[in-house]
């Protein structure tokens, strides 16, 4: 399943389904199909992305599907989409919806 976050006047910001619930998740919102962050609540999700941003760059994890087979190096090493790499997208567009004082959605 493929979720759509999207803001008026923004790009839209298509994750895979397993990968936006977690965000949702650190964005203190309810996993869903369909959903919004209210323009007041922004700023809020926005902080919590940012701080559990902070904390990956401390300690890298994995944020989705991997695959232990082909998501290796040319050495030998593992390598991996982190949380910060896939948060960053959706990070801009709260800013953008933070300025504009708008709402974001997903699923509409």
């Amino acid at each position: 399943m493929l979720i759509v976050f999207k803001a008026q006047g923004a790009a839209d910001v298509l994750m895979f389904g397993e990968v936006a619930f977690a965000l949702m998740e650190i964005m203190g919102k309810q996993p869903g199909e369909r959903g919004i962050v209210t323009a007041f609540e922004v700023p809020e999700a926005l902080d919590r992305l940012r701080r559990a941003l902070a904390a990956d760059k401390a300690a890298p994890k994995p944020l989705g599907p991997q695959d232990e087979d082909t998501d290796r190096e040319a050495d030998g090493e593992r390598r991996f989409v982190s949380l910060g790499q896939r948060a960053l997208p959706l990070i801009g567009l709260l800013e953008h919806a933070r300025r504009e004082e708008l709402p974001v959605l997903w699923g509409v």
